[in-house]
C-alpha cells in the first residue's frame, strides 16, 4: 500500500477517534501526553520518570493486541498514569514524531517499544524491545522505578508476579484447617496465590509461589513455623528435595474445596469482596492480612481501588 495513502488513513482514523473521545486500539486506555519536552520539565519538578511509548497507529494485529491487552490492564494503566509521565510517539508518522524518532534513534515502523527517561532525556534503564506482555512491561516499570529511586507500589509488584508465569511453582501443605492455612501462607513474601483443597482426605492449602522470590526450602520452613506444613505435597520433579519431611505427590491427587471454603476472611469483608478488578494475588494477600490488620490488607490495593472501596461503603 502507498505510504502516503497509509498516512492519510491514519489521519482520518485519528480524527474519528478524537470525535468519539476514544484512543486508537493500539494505545489502549492510557491517557497519553504528546509533548515530550513538556514531560521532561514536569519530571524535573516531580521526580516522576517519563514513560514513552513508540507505537504504530494504525498498526498490525500484534500492535492492536498489545493495546487491547497490556495497555488496558487496569492496574498497569493506573501505574503508568500515576507513577510515570506517559508520552506517546507515533513511529509511523512524520513531522514532530519523526523528529523524536531521529532524536532517540528509534526505527520507524518497529512495532511497540516502551522506554523510560529521566528529566534530562537519558534512558533510566537500557532500551529493550520485544517486551510485549503484561508481566514483562510491569517488570520493566518496577526496574525503572527502582533505578530512579522511586517507591514501587505493592499493586504493581502483584501485576508483575502474577503475570510472569515462567517463575511460578506449585506446592500444597496439609494442616489442621485450610482456612487458617490460607491466612498463614498467604502472608509469606513470594506467595502469589493460595487455595483451599483436599489430598488423601486431608485439608490442604495449595500455594502458587514465585520461585525467583523464594525457594521451596525457605517456603517450607516458613510454613512449618506457621504450623501449616504437617505434610508437604510436591510435584513429581521436586519430591526428592525434602527427604527429611513427610511428603507426598501433588500431581493428579489434589481436589479443590468448594467455593464457600475459599478466602473465608475476604468473605467477611463484604465491601472488599465485591470490589471489582481484584487480582488473584490481591485476594490472597487481603485474605491473609484482614484478620490481624485491615490497614495492612489495604496496602495491597491501588489508590483508585481504595477510592472505589471508600465509595462502596
Amino acid at each position: 500500500m502507498n505510504r502516503f495513502f497509509i498516512i492519510l488513513i491514519s489521519i482520518f482514523l485519528l480524527a474519528l477517534n478524537a470525535e468519539a473521545k476514544e484512543n486508537p486500539v493500539e494505545i489502549g486506555s492510557v491517557q497519553w501526553g504528546r509533548n515530550l519536552d513538556k514531560a521532561f520539565k514536569k519530571s524535573a519538578k516531580t521526580g516522576r520518570p517519563v514513560l514513552v511509548l513508540f507505537q504504530e497507529v494504525p498498526g498490525c494485529s500484534g500492535c492492536q493486541d498489545f493495546g487491547k491487552t497490556v495497555l488496558t490492564y487496569p492496574l498497569l494503566v493506573e501505574a503508568i498514569e500515576e507513577e510515570f509521565l506517559p508520552v506517546l510517539v507515533y513511529n509511523n508518522w512524520g513531522g514532530e514524531d519523526r523528529k523524536l524518532l531521529d532524536r532517540f534513534n528509534e526505527p520507524a515502523w518497529n512495532y511497540q517499544v516502551i522506554r523510560f527517561f529521566n528529566a534530562q532525556g537519558h534512558d533510566i534503564i537500557p532500551r529493550k524491545d520485544r517486551i510485549w506482555d503484561i508481566g514483562g512491561v510491569a517488570s520493566r516499570m518496577i526496574k525503572a522505578l527502582e533505578t530512579a529511586n522511586r517507591p514501587v507500589p505493592k499493586y504493581l509488584e502483584t501485576v508483575a508476579m502474577e503475570n510472569n508465569k515462567q517463575n511460578h511453582a506449585v506446592v500444597a501443605f496439609a494442616m489442621y484447617c485450610f482456612w487458617s492455612g490460607e491466612v498463614a501462607l498467604g502472608k509469606i513474601e513470594g506467595v502469589i496465590e493460595t487455595e483451599a483443597g483436599w489430598i488423601e482426605g486431608r485439608e490442604v492449602t495449595r500455594v502458587v509461589y514465585d520461585n525467583k522470590k523464594i525457594t521451596l526450602q525457605t517456603l517450607v520452613k516458613k510454613a512449618q513455623e506457621a504450623d501449616s506444613a504437617r505434610k508437604v505435597y510436591l510435584p513429581g520433579n521436586e519430591a526428592s528435595l525434602l527427604k527429611a519431611l513427610p511428603t507426598g505427590w501433588l500431581d493428579g491427587r489434589y481436589r479443590k474445596a468448594r467455593a464457600s471454603d475459599q478466602k473465608k476472611q475476604l468473605e467477611k469483608w463484604k465491601a472488599m469482596q465485591s470490589l471489582p478488578g481484584l487480582t488473584r494475588m490481591q485476594k490472597t494477600k487481603i485474605n491473609a492480612y484482614a484478620p490481624s490488620s485491615r490497614s495492612k490488607a489495604l496496602e495491597w490495593l491501588s489508590p483508585r481501588q481504595r477510592n472505589a472501596l471508600g465509595k462502596a461503603k
